[in-house]
């Protein structure tokens, strides 16, 4: 069913289409002209060379991705005959071909780079600086820190630091600061966490790690807490989820401030029974109202059924949290079908994407079963039983290692799926899945052309914490000041149904000058608080109407 969004705008079009719109611009009224309605899709490529198990948007335009080393020879060969000789992989000593790339999104091109050690089921945050900070793994990885810094040239790639971590962290989870650092919680048998990069007070015994016992709490036979889900939020503690309890963590005083009521259920919603998690958007306008939405998963005895070869049905749940609240409750929904191993994006609408995963089984090799091949849009500000949308089907299933990520020009980048040990294209249901695909949500549709605005200035790339900036866009037809908004969102590290870092801010507008006929000039403030936006890049879009539009990127400091 459409979003109370998409009627609204297009009741908006119809009443101004006798008014202002020429006679030639055709609604989309019926069939076959909503045929964006749905969202469309398009194959990108159909071999990556490797499978896209990770994922990171960079400021530069670039998407950064990898899958792991220790399972043998990618599809795509290192340039210039290098090799990698690793004498701790466990498949291939020497290894002459590529397990990352940098994907260019202008051009639709790629090139190989060079990771050494194994990033299998690792995690990322990008830096204030941009540059991209890539933790732990597996094997000779799991306590490596690597950085790739965007550059201008064809020349840059990874960096590694061996044993800068100071525990294994592998399904571990990132999380930016208000002050710059990364935290990084949690990973296979670690109850703890510590900071990138480490400072000096960090001292604790073993040097730099600080217990965590909600880790340790909430693992049951099957674990179901790795990857936990982690959102900063405006008042600078951690709201932290795993298994079926979520937390508000003081990590500076290494506490647990608050305990929120459990999800409903008492079903698993972490790694291997992955559902997924997004802080909604923050909005400056609004006040204080902090929520968190939490999507899929799988029944707690769903890894028991998939050891016998038997593959329980995921959950259709989501839970929506009002963290702002004295005493907040889980207002649960159902999604239109089930889902595991399912991505969460935020959109620049402020709707939310629910893309890959399977209606079946869990997380791991070979443990899931009938993919849904059909996004959902969330609006989280739509009545109850008008929520939920479903999107055009892809023909890719994407299944255990799939990851998505927000583009700049509002299309969503969706790779991977490699439920095998090694890469396996012959004899299997699920083939490995080297492609890369492009996923235009309905806002991208043509006939909403006359609404959606451009871009023509944005503030000089900086945003000052409190400061007031001006961005100058052109839109065909104005509708009212009611239905504009601007909004900054941080591009994700997206792995395992969980996209780190990834969060909105609607900013404060503060006036509305019109300049010609068609061009606008709008006085908005920047984000309030670094514990709203952590310092870094963003990408900033104008939405009128509900339809956004192509992200600048911005610089907040």
């Amino acid at each position: 069913m459409p979003s109370i969004n998409v009627i609204i705008t297009d009741l908006f079009l119809i009443l101004f289409s006798s008014i202002i719109l020429p006679s030639t611009f055709i609604f989309c009224q019926t069939p076959p002209k909503c045929a964006g309605r749905q969202g469309q899709w398009e194959l990108l490529h159909a071999s990556l060379g490797i499978s896209a198990m990770h994922m990171q948007l960079l400021h530069n335009n670039k998407v950064i991705m990898f899958d792991r080393t220790d399972f043998g020879p990618s599809n795509l060969s290192l340039p210039n005959g290098r090799c990698r000789r690793d004498t701790y992989d466990t498949a291939l000593k020497v290894d002459c071909t590529a397990h990352s790339i940098l994907y260019d999104i202008d051009t639709n091109t790629f090139r190989a780079l060079m990771v050494h050690t194994d990033t299998w089921c690792s995690s990322g945050a990008v830096l204030p600086d941009g540059t991209l900070i890539q933790t732990g793994g597996y094997n000779d990885g799991d306590h490596v820190i690597r950085s790739f810094t965007p550059c201008t040239d064809e020349n840059c790639d990874w960096i590694e630091f061996p044993h800068y971590l100071t525990e294994r962290r592998w399904y571990a989870t990132n999380q930016i600061l208000p002050d710059g650092r990364i935290i990084i919680v949690g990973g296979r048998r670690q109850f703890n966490y510590e900071f990138y990069p480490r400072l000096q007070e960090d001292s604790t015994p073993p040097p730099g790690t600080f217990r965590f016992n909600f880790l340790f709490e909430t693992t049951d036979q099957h674990e179901n807490n790795l990857y936990p889900f982690l959102h900063l939020l405006p008042n600078g503690n951690l709201f932290i989820f795993a298994n079926t309890r979520s937390v508000l963590f003081d990590y500076k005083q290494n506490r647990v401030v608050k305990e929120f009521p459990q999800i409903p259920g008492g079903d698993p919603r972490n790694y291997p029974s992955s559902g997924s998690s997004v802080l909604l958007p923050l909005d400056e306008n609004e006040g204080n109202v902090v929520e968190i939405l939490l999507c899929g998963g799988a029944p707690r005895d769903g890894f028991s059924h998939v050891s016998r070869r038997s593959f329980a049905r995921a959950l259709s749940s989501c839970g929506r949290l009002n963290v702002s609240q004295e005493d907040p409750n889980w207002v649960m929904e159902d999604m239109p079908m089930a889902r595991v191993m399912n991505d969460m994006l935020l959109l620049p609408t402020g709707d939310v994407l629910i893309i890959n995963g399977a209606e079946l089984g869990t997380a791991g090799w070979e443990n899931g079963a009938d993919p849904v091949k059909a996004p959902i849009v969330y609006s989280p500000s739509e009545a109850s039983n008008w929520r939920f949308s479903v999107m055009n089907s892809s023909q890719r299933p994407r299944l255990y290692h799939s990851s998505a990520v927000l583009l700049p020009d509002g299309r969503v980048l969706v790779g991977g799926s490699n439920p095998h040990v090694y890469y396996n294209f012959t004899g299997v249901e699920f083939p490995t899945d080297l492609s890369l695909e492009a996923f235009s949500p309905p806002y991208l549709a043509a006939e909403y052309t006359p609404v959606r605005p451009t871009i023509l200035t944005s503030p000089n790339e900086v945003l000052g914490y409190g400061d007031y900036f001006s961005v100058k866009f052109t839109v065909p037809h104005y509708l009212t000041d009611k239905v504009l908004s601007i909004r900054i969102i941080a591009p994700s590290f997206t792995t395992h149904s969980f996209s780190m870092n990834q969060r909105m801010v609607v900013l404060k507008l503060m006036e509305v000058c019109r300049l010609t006929s068609d061009t606008y000039d709008v006085n908005v403030m920047g984000p309030s608080t670094a514990e709203i936006a952590p310092p870094g890049y963003y990408m900033l879009f104008v939405v009128h109407a509900g339809i956004p539009s192509s992200g600048t990127w911005v610089k907040v400091q």
